[in-house]
């Protein structure tokens, strides 16, 4: 139909680009064999620099043009385009430039002149390849005939989305990473549709990757997910020809972000991310506009990329400045027109990785030695940036910040930016902001975030004082801001000024949704809800046999996590059934302690156990500050991180990277610690505001073949942590999982005859055995289900697809807690990841990260599969459902059952007595577990009447049953000792309930 089709998509744009200062490339004057233009290039030098073109001709005569062109493309072969658009290239003597920046200021007409001489050029259907000559691109985009983008365009109303134009890119056969276009040329390649934006810097066929490219589902800078927003006036990626490909942005980004390194054998292209870029546009225009003495708060997640935002924001900052026109000034704007906002920038950061971004960055741009100085040295070293003439850029720590105030810098403006400090882990920064705040701090849980709060106050204070009024603004990034941070930096919000918002968001909804970090609640469990769904309790009212002690029950008594011995014993078995196999068998787990005490306590306990049972392929490290006595060991002889590690604390965190499995902390690593490999946290310590997402989100971080995160507390509720994350990540998520929920979307899948056994068995069994010859017979066992899905009607396919997306979610989270026996469900775990893989829904499941082809992770709990493998995160939409059904575990027997509230209510009302369900647990069903275990036991239950057994059994060894016990039982032990009633009323309970359970194990003894 005229108007919906592809053609007219690419029309669309090619006219707003040519009514917005584009010109039409045609696409028979471009040169394959070169990859340029040769009638753009030798046009724009001809206008531009006729000089440097004469002097030329003079030496080459009539073979100008073709050896001008043969020096620009060589260029751009050896040192890049970026290189060469930003440097020109220099030959026989004459330096010809191909394409003039916009100026700083309006004070240079002749630069602006030029500016304004430059070709933005935009080519339709261009035969781009030198091995395929009939194959086009939609769309190429070029500065003075030089290509710097390629586009392929797709449109929903001929039946295609954006995943078919990645499909396209991906394939040799269309697009062939060799040609030169391609493999020397263009920067960026957009795969493009009305609703979604994805860009790859490298063709790399099947592994090519391809990040999102969106604004969010609820605009730029603004809390929501991945996509766009409905755009009211036409398409929902209008924004990347309106904005981004508008002609003076476009040239800014090649100028100011675009980075490449073209040197070196692999060819790496930096681009920014929107928000990246976004954010950037919209601090430099607001302080061009308003000046300095501005505070401004980025709440950036994880995964947002900060390093890169905060070297591509400190390079504008460092050459700044305002417009060229009074009228385009802020109204407060103490400063001039075409003035330079700041005199210096200075980033307060203890990453060294920031460090080597920011050189990588100046150096791209700049070729000026001295721009940039890091302060490894003293307060004076500081001094000497802040004042010298030649310093632009001065990157020192938080430490080092109150120089600034010491300083006289009446006559200088600063920006500075503030990255989330990082010193956090080592335990320095939580004593400096003690010592700022005071002994009033001295039992505060402060962080980096109140220490910078201290510190700038101080620095305000300061400068108040000395008269200095509006020369500092502050950029500051955080993922997870405090109420102190959001009210120093932040800005008031418009529908309630008593309210603080920040400037810019990055949510880590967004950072889910598009696959640069994991979503760590989708896996989350209290110990009180991995134990039930371990023994198959559906409910947290279960129902427990009356009859008879039951097992299930009873170890749950045992494993109540009140002691460490219990606790280390607990972290080991889930370790290594499900963590050390996570990652390709490279995952690790984080034990989170309440004290440096219970973290020395908890190394020892894991280390005993794992003695005992002679396990030697788990290693377990510990990591805190200071030095401390254990009473229990010894009141005299201190004990530090490196004593009992055995090397150096400097060497903890690359030795756990290399060699550690386990790693118990106090404090210590629970902020700033970027270990990708850590996949599952243990949590012995109460977590409360933004230290609880801090905390839990060290597992955060991306790696090939991690694919999910599992934290299993023993402290808090799930309520709790919900609620510490609503203000950063919006979510559905819930405990409630019912195992048998699997089936019933088993029974879903089956139900729309897509999936044939047989081809499943195929492609599984294909799978796991690996080699040559896997890709082509799983394809050849999962395309035609493929082509079955896609001739069932939209509806049914839409339910046949959600329903593969919750058998694959609910499995992947149920694998990690219980231990399954069903071959067929883990078959259809893995089956059902490759047959997602190619009937995902653009508009539904597109806008993650795309890795292209990957291995699938599988879980291998089941008896008989041997399997092993990974895959890299982007499948799952960032929320994970309540898996809720009907049906209940086989653990407990369905006879003779009640309701565990009602034996406690039971229990409390016959014998007057208010009892918790704990020790309702213990004294049904743990006493008599533990008393019938005796032979003794057994034996007169074997020979006597319950009425004579009730004879045998005192109080007294009910006492030491409980002591026996241990921990878990000190409370009631104590009841029971100190009320006879109590003692009682538990023997005539016990009494019975050991005399069956003894009896049974006697029978099964003799059988």
């Amino acid at each position: 139909m005229a108007g919906t089709n592809e053609e007219a998509f690419e029309a669309t744009i090619e006219v707003h680009l040519l009514a917005h200062g584009w010109r039409h490339g045609s696409p028979t004057d471009y040169d394959v064999v070169q990859g340029l233009d040769p009638v753009q290039v030798f046009g724009f030098l001809q206008e531009t620099q006729p000089k440097e073109l004469a002097k030329l001709t003079t030496q080459l005569g009539a073979a100008t043009e073709t050896k001008v062109l043969q020096r620009i493309a060589s260029e751009c072969d050896a040192m890049g385009v970026v290189h060469v658009l930003r440097r020109g290239v220099r030959m026989n003597g004459v330096h010809l430039r191909l394409a003039f920046f916009r100026p700083t200021t309006g004070l240079t007409p002749d630069l602006a002149k030029a500016y304004a001489s430059n070709r933005t050029l935009v080519y339709r259907q261009l035969h781009h390849s030198e091995s395929s000559p009939h194959q086009s691109l939609d769309l190429m985009l070029a500065v003075n005939g030089i290509p710097v983008a390629t586009a392929e365009l797709k449109n929903h109303f001929t039946g295609q989305t954006v995943e078919h134009a990645k499909t396209q890119y991906r394939d040799p056969a269309q697009r062939n990473p060799k040609d030169r276009i391609f493999a020397k040329r263009a920067l960026a390649h957009f795969a493009v549709d009305p609703d979604l934006v994805f860009l790859a810097t490298k063709l790399d066929g099947d592994q090519t990757v391809f990040l999102p490219f969106n604004q969010g589902s609820n605009g730029p800078g603004r809390n929501g997910g991945t996509g766009n927003p409905v755009n009211p006036h036409g398409h929902r990626t209008a924004y990347l020809w309106e904005q981004v490909w508008a002609r003076d942005t476009w040239l800014d980004l090649l100028h100011r972000f675009v980075q490449e390194n073209a040197a070196s054998s692999k060819r790496n292209v930096l681009f920014p991310r929107y928000h990246q870029w976004d954010v950037v546009q919209r601090l430099t225009r607001h302080a061009a506009t308003h000046g300095a003495g501005h505070s401004y708060l980025l709440q950036h997640s994880a995964g947002s990329g900060k390093s890169n935002s905060i070297a591509w924001l400190a390079h504008r900052l460092a050459d700044l400045h305002t417009p060229g026109h009074p009228t385009e000034l802020a109204g407060d704007a103490s400063i001039g027109v075409d003035t330079l906002v700041f005199d210096k920038v200075v980033v307060i950061t203890d990453r060294k990785v920031l460090d080597q971004q920011l050189q990588a960055t100046i150096s791209g741009f700049e070729h000026v030695p001295g721009l940039l100085q890091r302060i490894d040295g003293n307060s004076e070293q500081l001094r000497d940036a802040l004042t010298d003439t030649q310093t632009k850029i001065v990157i020192t720590t938080l430490q080092k910040f109150p120089v600034i105030a010491a300083t006289q810098l009446e006559d200088k403006r600063i920006a500075v930016i503030v990255d989330e400090a990082h010193s956090s882990q080592s335990g320095d920064a939580a004593q400096s902001v003690k010592k700022v705040l005071g002994s009033a701090a001295e039992d505060e849980d402060v962080d980096d975030q109140d220490l910078l709060a201290a510190e700038v106050n101080a620095v305000l204070v300061s400068a108040k004082a000395r008269g200095k009024q509006g020369n500092l603004s502050f950029f500051a990034f955080t993922a997870t801001p405090k109420t102190k941070t959001l009210q120093l930096f932040g800005q008031r919000r418009a529908d309630d000024p008593t309210q603080y918002e920040a400037f810019h968001l990055y949510s880590m909804r967004q950072a889910i949704d598009e696959g640069f970090i994991l979503d760590v609640l989708a896996h989350y469990l209290t110990y009180k809800r991995y134990y039930r769904l371990a023994n198959g309790l559906t409910n947290d009212d279960p129902e427990v046999e009356k009859g008879r002690a039951s097992v299930a029950l009873a170890r749950f008594v045992d494993l109540h996590p009140s002691n460490l011995e219990q606790r280390a014993e607990i972290v080991v078995k889930h370790f290594q059934a499900v963590t050390a196999g996570k990652i390709g068998g490279r995952g690790k787990a984080m034990v989170v302690t309440r004290s440096r005490l219970h973290a020395v306590r908890y190394v020892r306990a894991i280390r005993a156990y794992l003695d005992k049972h002679a396990i030697t392929d788990v290693h377990a490290f510990v990591a805190f500050s200071g030095s401390l006595t254990d009473p229990g060991v010894s009141a005299e002889t201190p004990v530090t991180e490196s004593s009992l590690n055995g090397f150096p604390e400097s060497q903890t965190k690359q030795r756990f990277h290399d060699e550690g499995q386990l790693l118990i902390v106090a404090e210590k690593y629970q902020t700033g610690f970027d270990e990708p490999l850590l996949h599952t946290m243990y949590v012995d310590k109460s977590l409360a505001g933004v230290r609880a997402v801090q905390t839990l989100s060290r597992l955060n971080r991306t790696t090939p073949g991690k694919e999910d995160t599992f934290v299993l507390d023993f402290v808090n509720t799930a309520e709790q942590i919900k609620d510490e994350f609503a203000p950063f990540f919006e979510t559905t998520w819930t405990e409630e999982t019912d195992p048998n929920l699997l089936y019933n979307l088993l029974t879903r899948i089956e139900s729309h005859a897509v999936i044939h056994p047989a081809e499943q068995q195929a492609a599984v069994t294909a799978l796991l055995a690996g080699g040559s010859g896997t890709h082509a017979l799983v394809s050849a066992n999962v395309d035609p289900a493929v082509v079955r899905a896609h001739n069932l009607p939209e509806h049914a396919l839409d339910d046949l697809r959600d329903a593969l997306k919750a058998f694959v979610r609910a499995y992947a989270f149920l694998g990690q807690v219980v231990p399954f026996t069903d071959t067929d469900l883990e078959s259809t775990y893995l089956y059902a990841k490759l047959l997602l893989s190619k009937i995902k829904s653009a508009a539904v499941d597109a806008g993650a990260i795309d890795l292209g082809t990957t291995d699938l992770e599988f879980l291998g709990h089941k008896g008989g599969l041997i399997t092993s493998g990974s895959n890299v995160p982007g499948e799952d939409d960032g929320e994970i459902e309540g898996f809720t059904g009907g049906g209940r575990g086989s653990s407990i027997e369905q006879a003779l059952t009640i309701r565990l509230s009602e034996l406690i209510t039971q229990f409390n009302t016959l014998f007057d007595i208010d009892i918790s369900e704990n020790d309702a647990l213990e004294i049904y069903v743990g006493l008599p577990a533990a008393l019938s275990d005796d032979p003794a036991v057994q034996q007169r239950a074997a020979d006597n009447t319950e009425e004579q057994f009730g004879l045998t059994l005192k109080h007294e060894q009910i006492a030491g049953a409980l002591y026996d016990r241990q921990e878990a039982s000190m409370q009631l032990l104590k009841r029971l000792l100190e009320d006879p009633n109590l003692a009682q009323a538990a023997w005539q309970v016990v009494m019975p309930e050991t005399y069956r359970a003894a009896r049974r194990k006697f029978e099964e003894t003799v059988a």
